[in-house]
């Protein structure tokens, strides 16, 4: 039995230990395991860019990322929050409670991917909440900042999760309709989603009192002056 392709799991182990760059570790890694597996260095390089071109979604992630931070470098962040200060009368509860009607009625028609944390809350959502509360309340203390930030990233996750299932062509419904299946209770896709719909609604009126709950807990908060 031939050992040495073992040496690309001794590669990968140091060169995470030695904090090298994964891509370059992992990539090295392959191709040792081919070469000294008794590939041709060439059939292994190629193995590696079919993976990569049938894989392709893994590159958009690469993609999107570089945009988001050119766009937040060039002030998007700033942006978003100069958008919210011109509203008359915006506040935090106000905005994230539109922002997850609108998360939950996208994810129910299959638009689950128009948000984001990356692409929409980081940029867009969070700036625009923690404008709106300071324009309501004052500078807010770094505690409660923070905590209008997690505010928005939860809002995202609670529009998705209860968003997506009404729609019927989506993964985690086919996943329950099997589970009920095996257990004798043949339901049809559609029948599943229907059913969602009481519960999206109940998480959007449990998740939007929370959100002004926590707007209101904000406005007790001694106001500082913004500089």
């Amino acid at each position: 039995m031939n050992y040495w392709p073992l040496v690309g799991i001794a590669i990968v182990v140091g060169g995470f230990a030695l904090r090298f760059n994964p891509l370059l570790v992992v990539v090295a890694a392959a191709l040792a395991t081919g070469v000294l597996a008794g590939l041709d260095l060439v059939a292994v390089i190629q193995a590696l860019g079919s993976a990569f071109n049938d894989n392709r979604y893994i590159s958009v992630t690469w993609i999107i990322l570089p945009v988001i931070g050119l766009l937040e470098r060039y002030g998007l962040q700033q942006r978003a929050r100069a958008v919210i200060e011109s509203v008359r009368g915006a506040t935090m509860g106000k905005l994230l409670v539109i922002y997850l009607l609108f998360r939950q009625i996208t994810a129910a028609i299959g638009m689950k991917d128009i948000g984001g944390h990356p692409q929409t809350v980081r940029p867009l959502v969070a700036p625009m909440a923690e404008a709106a509360a300071e324009m309501s309340h004052g500078e807010l203390p770094e505690d409660k900042r923070q905590k209008v930030l997690a505010m928005a990233a939860a809002t995202d996750n609670v529009g998705l999760f209860f968003g997506e299932d009404i729609f019927f062509a989506i993964a985690s419904i086919l996943l329950i309709q099997g589970v009920f299946e095996s257990y004798g209770y043949p339901l049809t896709p559609l029948q599943l989603s229907v059913w969602a719909i009481p519960t999206a609604i109940c998480a959007f009126i449990i998740h939007g009192w929370r959100i002004t709950a926590f707007d209101r807990r904000l406005g007790r908060i001694p106001r500082r002056a913004v500089t």
